[in-house]
């Protein structure tokens, strides 16, 4: 078998159960949030000059953003 015949049934298998693919994938979802976060720390330490360029974009986008 080649790995893309198994990524399929791989696959099926999470949405068989909902309980348990959704409790798995809010566990990954909460180590990427907290991974992110820790890549954007790095960075800000790293290059702060780039680092509030990108928080100063941000907060324009925030104030421009319609509610």
């Amino acid at each position: 078998m080649q790995d893309g015949d198994a990524e399929p049934e791989q696959l099926d298998d999470q949405r068989l159960d909902p309980l348990e693919s959704d409790a798995e994938r809010r566990r990954r979802r909460a180590q990427f949030l907290r991974e992110l976060h820790e890549a954007k720390e790095l960075r800000a330490r790293v290059q702060p000059r780039k680092a509030r360029a990108a928080r100063m974009r941000q907060q324009m986008r925030m104030r421009t953003f319609r509610w």
